[in-house]
């Protein structure tokens, strides 16, 4: 079950809150909104299992370690090629958290868009430096508060909007040409997901034996699946209104047009807000680490750890992150949901999903012990 969660608050986050994430995907398709995101979480369902169950078999918990292992006499290459999505993911991810914090500060307060970045910059500057630990150690409790949130905002607006959904999921297009586009969106959401697998296969020490990571992603599959359907939901009962294409923020929309904007508005933006801070808290802490550590003697790390205070090198490296992030999310929330992740998909193609497929097949879904490339 914690791993299942894991997956969904590694899921869940800014882009997801704010309802850009699945309307950007999947929204424009009425009825088949309902779907799509059903077929994507299977799709990652599948190679998370995978990754995970071949982790705890073969006892491979960091993901370099894993990677060298999983593409055999190939890891020079695709270990390589798998480090820099990694690190174009966690400039995005970031990126996407300032955007989705700053375009819902916008749409509150009317201040301008690169205003509101900056606001949010700032705050994540300061906490990624000094508040880090305490962000990770409240992590999942801010995830349940977002969940609950979110049902308080969704299903009220859900049954008001009912006749709505029903009226969208009736005129719904059976067109051979809007299908495949749509299904293809659907392959590309579950294609930028895959890069998870290096943040998954760390927790696969926790299963008693390799069998239980298929149990516990099925689980996964069901939660995320669930919350996506949720939110599609309400994204149907706004889906026809004139001005929704032009939305950075969908769920603040349709909290706008629905029951309950009075308190719901502010409830909506401060779970949004939530959510994107602490997404991108950790993910920029991580990158301070990941370049620190080439920078700095374990002393100076040790001295920093004890004192509380962080160094001038960390705080360069922290701001140096920042303004990249800050200057991605200049490029707009819908953008980045759309492009960036599209393009982070394309990556992982050659790079994660035909190698996992040939590995699937050649190994029998590793049930064929393959070391450095070779059968043993």
């Amino acid at each position: 079950m914690s791993n299942a969660f894991i997956w969904f608050t590694t899921h869940f986050g800014g882009g997801f809150a704010s309802g850009a994430q699945l309307y950007s995907y999947f929204g424009k398709y009425g009825g088949w909104c309902l779907i799509l995101p059903v077929l994507a979480m299977a799709y990652d369902a599948l190679f998370f299992g995978y990754a995970m169950h071949y982790a705890r078999k073969h006892e491979l918990y960091d993901y370099r370690s894993y990677n060298d292992a999983f593409y055999g006499r190939f890891s020079p290459i695709f270990s390589n090629l798998f480090e820099v999505i990694y690190l174009v993911t966690m400039c995005l991810a970031p990126a996407v958290a300032f955007a989705t914090g700053g375009a819902t500060l916008q749409a509150v307060t009317g201040l301008s868009y690169l205003t509101c970045t900056v606001i949010i910059g700032v705050f994540i500057f300061v906490v990624a430096i000094f508040g880090s630990k305490l962000v990770r150690k409240v992590a999942s409790v801010l995830s349940i508060v977002i969940i609950v949130g979110l049902m308080v905002v969704y299903v009220p607006n859900i049954f008001l909007g009912a006749d709505k959904i029903t009226a969208a999921v009736a005129e719904t297009s059976m067109d051979f040409g809007m299908l495949k586009n749509a299904f293809y969106l659907a392959f590309l959401y579950g294609t930028f997901q895959l890069i998870n697998i290096a943040v998954f296969v760390q927790h696969a020490e926790t299963y008693s034996e390799p069998k239980e990571a298929k149990k516990s992603m099925a689980i996964g599959f069901v939660i995320n699946s669930l919350m996506m359907v949720l939110v599609a939901l309400g994204l149907l009962t706004i889906c026809n209104e004139p001005d929704m294409a032009s939305q950075s923020v969908p769920t603040l929309f349709m909290v706008q047009k629905g029951v309950g904007a009075s308190y719901m508005v502010p409830l909506i933006s401060i779970l949004i807000i939530l959510g994107a801070v602490s997404t991108a808290v950790n993910m920029v802490a991580a990158m301070v680490r990941r370049v620190s550590v080439h920078l700095t003697t374990e002393e100076e790390r040790k001295k920093e750890q004890d004192s509380g205070k962080p160094m001038v090198k960390t705080i360069i490296v922290a701001l140096i992150c920042c303004f990249i992030d800050f200057g991605i999310a200049q490029f707009g929330l819908l953008t980045l949901v759309q492009k960036a992740y599209s393009f982070l998909a394309y990556l992982e193609i050659p790079v994660i999903l035909i190698p996992y497929i040939i590995h699937m097949v050649v190994t029998k879904f590793d049930t064929k012990k393959v070391i450095l490339g070779k059968e043993k």
